[in-house]
Parts: structure tokens; C-alpha cells; sequence
């Protein structure tokens, strides 16, 4: 008990940090005809890289894309996914888009641009202008397929595009299709 009171004066928390809980994620689907792109980025101390997959109101792959971009910072890879993916759907004309993020920062993004760093502004507001002209809907997704593509971006030299699903996420893609959840923990 002399302990407690020790830990006490000295304002130690002596509380054990709850337990982490696990969230179930289940992907959905779009509505018809419309076009989700999930986002994701990834970054080490070398590198950072960029993962987008676009998926039809089926959960079919029409495209997606895993690209390195260097030494660049977390939120730079984040926002670097989720404008590619805002001006590759509006290049194919893809106008029903709507994007998905594991970032929260970047769903936050398109309500207050100075989350933005001011070296991706620019870009930042040309896509803005592009959703602008869109049927155009942004949330927030634990990791999934998108995430795999970003790690597999930081193994590359540029961008790679593909129109069939990789090998790197197949298993995450046809559990996506089939409406299995993955699991997230999470920690308060």
C-alpha cells in the first residue's frame, strides 16, 4: 500500500491502459453505377509510395495502380493516392466517384484545405475543381486492398498500373468480393 501512496505523490498512473478492442471492417460495395477507389499510402525512413484500386458496383477491378514516390512524408503519400485516384476517375470519366481513404487526414482535407502542405496545394485544388463536376463522396475505411498496393509501391521504380487483380492482394480482393471483414485492433 506504501507503494500506491509513492506512485500517487508522484502522479504515476497507475491505471493498466484498457484493452485494445477489435473492429470488425467489411468493405461495400458502390452503388450502381458508380465507381469507389480506395487509397492508401504507405512510408518507411527511405521511401513512400501510393496504392489505389477502383472497383465497380459488382466489387470487379477495372484498375489499379501502386507508385513510389520517394522520400516523401506519410501525409504527402496519403494525399498523393487520393488525388491520382480523383484524376484517373475523372480522365476515364468516371463522374459517379467515390473515394475511400484510410487516412483520416484526408477525408479531413476536403473540408479544411490546411491540412494540405502547401507544397501539394495546387494539384490539391485542380482536384477539388474535378469533384467539383462529380457526383463525388469521400469516407474513411480501415486498411484494406489499397494498403497492400502501397507496400507493394515502395518494392517499385514509377508506377505500375494493372488490369487484372495482382497476386500481392488476391487473398484481401476476394474476401472484399465476397463480403468477408477483416479484423482492425484498436486502442483507446
Amino acid at each position: 500500500m506504501s507503494d500506491f501512496v509513492i506512485l500517487k505523490k508522484f502522479k504515476v498512473n497507475i491505471h493498466p491502459p484498457k484493452a485494445p478492442v477489435i473492429k470488425e471492417v467489411f468493405w461495400c460495395l458502390p452503388l450502381q453505377h458508380w465507381i469507389k477507389g480506395n487509397t492508401d499510402g504507405a512510408s518507411t525512413s527511405i521511401s513512400s509510395a501510393c496504392g489505389v484500386i477502383f472497383r465497380n458496383s459488382d466489387a470487379d477491378m477495372l484498375l489499379c495502380l501502386a507508385k513510389n514516390l520517394g522520400s516523401v512524408p506519410a501525409l504527402h503519400a496519403e494525399l498523393m493516392g487520393a488525388m491520382r485516384a480523383i484524376e484517373i476517375s475523372f480522365k476515364r470519366g468516371w463522374r459517379n466517384f467515390w473515394l475511400e481513404s484510410d487516412s483520416s487526414m484526408v477525408v479531413l482535407a476536403f473540408k479544411n484545405v490546411f491540412v494540405v502542405p502547401w507544397t501539394l496545394r495546387n494539384r490539391w485544388f485542380n482536384c477539388t475543381k474535378l469533384t467539383s463536376q462529380m457526383n463525388f463522396v469521400v469516407t474513411h475505411i480501415f486498411r484494406e486492398c489499397a494498403d497492400r498496393l502501397a507496400n507493394l509501391g515502395l518494392s517499385i521504380q514509377g508506377v505500375s498500373f494493372w488490369n487484372i487483380v495482382p497476386a500481392a492482394i488476391t487473398s484481401h480482393f476476394v474476401c472484399n468480393k465476397l463480403g468477408r471483414p477483416s479484423f482492425r485492433f484498436v486502442s483507446f
